[in-house]
């Protein structure tokens, strides 16, 4: 592709996305989505004043010529923005994979519906926050006061920090990993809230599942968050099959009338087998479907800027991320 065809499809991605611009420039938003917009190795995420450039080429040196441009296009356009993170997703050394830094130090904090949350945009091959499940942390926020809530694969807790900044209590986020839940630590006191007890639990999913059940714990809402693919000592996960087993395994531990929202990221599985999956665990009537978010139109990108779609369908979801509100009914 030409570098003056590609800067006109970066501005022009650009331009459809003015309702995400602020005067503080202190938010979090995909730029360009290069899978639909025209460029499939290259998307551009804005992070506070933070660009935030991928190469998902797998051979990363045929964009570079690309990152360049978007780089040079995106700064021109946006003076204000001071610091550049380039990751290259399938670079041999993981400095590269995980960000390498132009200008100043990237930013450490963004605001997403008047909520707080602590980044650390080097921290892996993802940058520690997850866009595409933005509408679903304002469902969250708005629909959760008063209730407890289970972030089980909680990464770095932004969905149980909407549930708190939103009034739920006690909510606990659960995940393997500390360095990912002290993020979720620090995104609380950015919100002047203070620590519960087992709020950030570092606990295998199927070692919390059987604890929790030996207790008789019970939560007005969980939230299913796995990663596509992961192997433990007690299991192994794979989203293009396990989704009806996990719900299976966590239902009996939400209380009657009480939310599973369950969230799949796997490319591959069309949408409508997911969705035929979860409405028959629906035939009992221990599970309702209520609702499917949508991802939003930054990181699906826009009618006018749309040129391709994923190479599975995931309708009737909009996005390869698919999110779906169920209520569990005990009998």
């Amino acid at each position: 592709m030409l570098k003056a065809d590609f800067s006109d499809m970066l501005l022009a991605a650009v331009d459809a996305r003015t309702e995400f611009f602020n005067p503080e420039n202190n938010n979090a938003f995909r730029l360009f989505n290069g899978f639909t917009e025209g460029e499939p190795g290259i998307s551009a995420d804005l992070y506070a004043r933070t660009l935030v450039l991928h190469n998902y080429g797998k051979r990363p040196e045929a964009y570079t010529e690309l990152l360049d441009t978007a780089e040079t296009t995106l700064l021109k356009r946006f003076p204000w923005i001071q610091s550049v993170v380039r990751k290259i997703r399938y670079a041999p050394s993981p400095e590269e994979r995980n960000g390498i830094i132009r200008g100043e130090q990237p930013d450490t904090v963004i605001i997403e519906n008047g909520v707080h949350y602590a980044i650390n945009l080097c921290l892996n091959q993802d940058t520690s926050f997850y866009l595409d499940t933005r509408n679903l942390r304002v469902w969250i926020k708005d629909s959760l006061l008063g209730k407890s809530v289970l972030n089980m694969f909680a990464y770095t807790g932004s969905l149980g920090i909407a549930a708190r900044v939103g009034g739920a209590q006690p909510v606990t986020n659960l995940d393997l990993s500390t360095m990912f839940l002290n993020i979720g630590k620090t995104s609380l006191k950015l919100n002047g809230l203070q620590q519960t007890e087992n709020e950030f639990l570092r606990m295998d999913f199927w070692s919390a599942v059987k604890q929790f059940k030996q207790n008789n714990t019970h939560f007005d809402c969980i939230i299913l968050d796995p990663p596509f693919f992961t192997k433990t000592r007690k299991a192994m996960l794979d989203l293009n099959k396990d989704t009806a087993r996990l719900i299976n395994k966590v239902r009996p531990l939400v209380r009657n009338e009480g939310w599973l929202v369950i969230v799949n990221n796997a490319l591959f599985l069309p949408g409508v087998e997911l969705y035929s999956s979860i409405s028959g665990l629906c035939s009992d009537g221990y599970l309702a479907l209520e609702q499917i978010i949508p991802v939003p139109l930054d990181m699906t990108g826009y009618p006018r800027t749309v040129c391709s779609t994923p190479p599975v369908d995931p309708s009737p979801f909009n996005h390869p991320t698919k999110i779906i509100v169920t209520r569990v009914f005990h009998k």
